[in-house]
C-alpha cells in the first residue's frame, strides 16, 4: 500500500478529511493529553464509522496519538506500531447528535496515569475542529497557536491571564471560555497572533488557581 493510498492530496475530499484530517486529530489530542498515550477509547461517529475503515480513518487516528504527522508512511503499519509501543486501543460506533459527519470522541489515558476526553471533528481539506475537552466546549482549529488553560472559575482569572499575556506583548486572536458549572473548573481557548515564549508559558502555568496550560502550536 503507498503512503497516498491512506493520506492522498490535502485537499476536500475523501482521504484528507478521513485520513490526514484523523491524523492531526490524534495528534492534538496527545498534545492535550501531555502524556505518551497508553490506552485510547475511541468512539468513531457519523462517516468515520460508516466508511472510516476503508479510508484508514482507524490508522490515521491511531497514529496521531502516537504523534506521527501526516506524511509519515509508518501510518499504514500504526496498529503494530502501537503493539510495539504499548498503546491499547479500541474502537466502537457512538451516536452524537448534531455532530459534524466526520466526528470522533476519545477517551486517554497517559503511561503516568493523566486522562482526557477529546471529542472532535475533520472538516475537509485536512482541517479540524474539536469541539469538547473533558466534556467542556471549545472551538479548537489548529490554524493559530492556542493555549488550553484549565483553571478554578473564580474572579479575576481572565483578568490575571490576560494581563499577563499583554505584559509579554501576546495579541490574542480569539477567545473562548466554558464552565459547566460555576464555581468549579473552567477552561480558557486562547488562540493567539504569532507565537509565545517558553517563560510566559512558564510564568502562566506557575499562577495560582491554574490547573494546567497546554499549548498547541498551529497545524500541529
Amino acid at each position: 500500500m503507498n503512503i497516498f493510498d491512506i493520506i492522498g492530496p490535502v485537499m476536500i475530499g475523501p482521504s484528507s478529511s478521513h485520513t490526514a484530517g484523523a491524523v492531526r486529530i490524534g495528534r492534538v489530542s496527545r498534545k492535550i493529553l501531555g502524556d505518551d498515550v497508553a490506552k485510547a477509547e475511541i468512539g468513531l461517529a457519523g462517516s468515520f464509522a460508516q466508511t472510516g475503515k476503508g479510508h484508514g480513518t482507524d490508522r490515521a487516528l491511531v497514529a496521531g496519538l502516537m504523534g506521527m504527522d501526516t506524511d509519515d508512511d509508518r501510518i499504514k503499519h500504526s496498529f503494530t506500531v502501537a503493539k510495539e509501543q504499548g498503546l491499547e486501543f479500541h474502537f466502537s460506533e457512538i451516536k452524537i447528535p448534531h455532530s459534524h459527519p466526520n466526528t470522533v470522541k476519545l477517551h486517554l489515558v497517559g503511561k503516568t496515569g493523566k486522562e482526557c476526553a477529546v471529542q472532535g471533528s475533520s472538516v475537509g481539506g485536512g482541517n479540524i475542529i474539536i469541539t469538547s475537552v473533558n466534556e467542556m466546549e471549545t472551538e479548537l482549529t489548529g490554524s493559530s497557536d492556542t493555549l488550553i488553560i484549565a483553571h478554578k472559575d473564580m474572579p479575576g482569572m481572565i483578568a490575571a491571564v490576560t494581563s499577563l499575556m499583554a505584559e509579554h506583548g501576546v495579541n490574542i486572536g480569539n477567545f473562548k471560555l466554558n464552565r459547566p458549572h460555576k464555581g468549579f473548573q473552567a477552561v480558557m481557548t486562547v488562540e493567539i497572533d504569532g507565537a509565545m515564549d517558553r517563560n510566559t508559558i512558564a510564568h502562566l502555568r506557575e499562577m495560582p488557581h491554574i490547573d494546567s496550560v497546554v499549548y498547541l502550536y498551529a497545524n500541529q
